[in-house]
């Protein structure tokens, strides 16, 4: 896990080293282990490593095969390099380091583009090939590695993160209308490839894309979400499906395993972490470094399930950190974690996985997570009505729209509305795909690969490698993903959600975590604002900056001032956070 950038020009200057030093140091912490810049002529990569796979200088990117002609940047982790590795010695390429990186490099001399789908893991890279002049950036499945860029004339900039492209200067950052209207309405998810400055677009996952010498790209998607079910899985029994997704789990857990240090999980206590502890120790994991956070409680809302991760650190004997989180240490650490984001995120779980991930880098530097498991398994409430939905486009948007696009008119200064509904015609369009039918399929697909990617995922890759930690995510393999799309959508709806995942879950641990109300990372003094929370962002609202942007229309602001709890989304977030934490994302970044 790591940190990548450069500059490619599509002209007769040079890359500037100072510029891609600059990109790279401002991601110093995705890498703190070591760092490195290669400029050849037009093209220059920069590299922030943080040793997980070959902790020698044998594996220091940006990685540089002279003899195929061949400079890779990666940020990520590949499980299956072991096997392709020896796959591609068997065709006689011989390796100067036992990681990862180079197993990258070697495949794509081998293979080529096909290459990419051979790769089992979580991956955003960039390659340089010397004969041809080509640039290739390939991103993951499901994104969970980062990859944004800019354009300016003859000039492309890529890194892991937003602010590291703003740190290289010269970057449009007035707002993308179309941006932040999918902000306010979707829960702040933007899909790819914009993101809310207007300078700076992000790759969409699953994707290769190439570029000539002469600035000109295709696209190519490797790989695509398919829910239609042969003759034989409509035939398949419930206890059938069930033996298939505890066998992939399993292998998705032991994936994951793979590292020269060693790999703790982020234990929250819900069924989903719970269940990869309980497979690690099925694997034989003896003293499993596992973590829980838990903060100060408001409003008669508690602020911790402690209960549930000790009862599961207990039950298999576990090295728990238990860690508590007072109300002002929250507050304090709340602007490093608006500055950490690459995009403003409205989950209050982002000062959660901040802290814990604060923590947690003290003791380890990998860990597993569940992130996943909701929207691969139909674990969220809006999945059960689309089962018997007569418009699932209205009712998807119904459940999980912030605010509809009249009313976004009533919240928005008119010089920065689109022209018309753009995230409601996205989730129509999607919907709208083949290899989905059902109701619930479509919005399973949309969540896995989009909202997933830009809300979840985003969120722990963004907060642990704040602090230089590795999350891995096994609930986001793509074959067990394949095999989840296929299970009909009522072995998924059943026990409240996510049935079979529990059913599954029965083999391995405790009932009393599975039985039990769904949780998330509760932070109550953020969805209650009031008192010092209230006083903060007032401050950032009416701030000089804020005026001088004028997104928001005075009498909405007013309105929330003066009763926040009372403006609550149907995802019961907070519409006076959802705003607050744009202005001060915008504020953090400098923009």
């Amino acid at each position: 896990m790591c940190g990548i950038c450069g500059e490619v020009r599509f002209d007769d200057a040079l890359a500037s080293a100072g510029r891609i030093e600059k990109m790279a140091d401002a991601m110093a912490p995705r890498g703190p282990d070591g760092a490195g810049v290669v400029v050849r002529g037009r093209v220059g990569f920069g590299h922030r490593r943080l040793k997980i796979i070959d902790l020698s200088e044998a594996a220091a990117q940006p990685f540089v095969d002279t003899g195929l002609g061949l400079t890779i940047a990666f940020n990520g982790c590949i499980y299956n390099y072991p096997e392709l590795r020896r796959e591609l010695e068997g065709k006689g390429h011989v390796f100067a380091s036992t990681g990862d990186t180079e197993v990258i490099l070697k495949a794509w001399a081998e293979w080529g583009k096909a290459a990419v789908p051979k790769l089992h893991g979580m991956f955003a890279f960039a390659i340089h090939d010397r004969a041809t002049g080509r640039i290739s950036f390939v991103r993951d499945r499901f994104g969970i590695k980062p990859l944004y860029y800019s354009e300016t004339g003859k000039s492309l900039r890529f890194a892991s993160s937003l602010p590291a492209l703003l740190a290289a200067g010269d970057v449009d950052t007035s707002i993308d209308r179309v941006a932040l209207q999918y902000y306010m309405s979707w829960h702040a998810v933007v899909p790819a490839p914009r993101t809310i400055l207007a300078g700076v677009r992000k790759m969409p996952p699953a994707t290769i894309r190439t570029y000539e010498t002469d600035g000109s790209h295709t696209d190519e998607i490797y790989w695509r979400p398919d829910f239609t079910r042969s003759a034989e899985d409509v035939a398949r029994s419930a206890e059938e499906w069930n033996d298939m997704v505890l066998e992939a789990l399993r292998v998705s857990v032991r994936r994951r395993m793979v590292a020269d240090v060693p790999v703790g999980v982020l234990l929250s206590g819900g069924v989903d972490s719970s269940l990869i502890v309980g497979l690690l120790a099925e694997e034989g994991q003896k003293d499993l470094a596992t973590y829980s956070i838990g903060f100060e409680a408001a409003h008669g809302e508690q602020g911790d399930e402690f209960k549930y991760s000790d009862l599961i650190a207990k039950h298999y004997g576990t090295n728990h950190h238990k860690i508590f989180i007072p109300s002002e240490e929250m507050k304090t650490n709340l602007p490093a974690t608006i500055a950490a984001m690459s995009e403003p995120m409205v989950s209050y779980d982002n000062i959660g996985f901040f802290l814990l991930s604060r923590e947690v880098a003290k003791t380890i530097k990998v860990v597993q997570s569940g992130q996943g498991a909701d929207e691969v398994f139909a674990g969220y409430h809006w999945y059960p009505p689309m089962a018997s939905s007569n418009d699932p486009v209205a009712d998807y948007a119904k459940a999980f729209f912030d605010r509809s696009f009249a009313t976004l008119g009533k919240h928005l200064q008119a010089q920065h509305m689109p022209e018309k509904d753009e995230a409601l015609a996205f989730v129509a369009a999607h919907f709208a795909q083949s290899g989905a039918d059902d109701a619930v399929d479509k919005a399973l697909r949309i969540d896995t690969n989009v909202m997933l990617v830009d809300d979840p995922v985003k969120r722990v890759d963004n907060m642990t490698m704040a602090w230089g930690l590795e999350a891995r995510v096994p609930f986001l393999d793509h074959e067990l993903v394949e095999l989840a799309n296929r299970v009909p959508p009522e072995l998924k709806l059943a026990h409240g959600g996510k049935g079979i995942l529990k059913d599954v879950a029965r083999r391995v641990i405790p009932s009393e975590v599975i039985d039990r109300p769904k949780g998330y990372f509760p932070v109550p003094a953020l969805k209650y604002i009031d008192g010092p929370y209230l006083e903060m962002v007032r401050s950032v609202l009416t701030s000089q900056k804020a005026r001088e942007r004028g997104l928001f229309r005075e009498d909405y602001l007013e309105t929330l001032f003066a009763a926040p709890k009372e403006h609550i989304t149907p995802l019961r977030g907070s519409e006076l956070w959802q705003v607050s934490l744009l202005e001060m994302w915008l504020q953090e970044q400098g923009v």
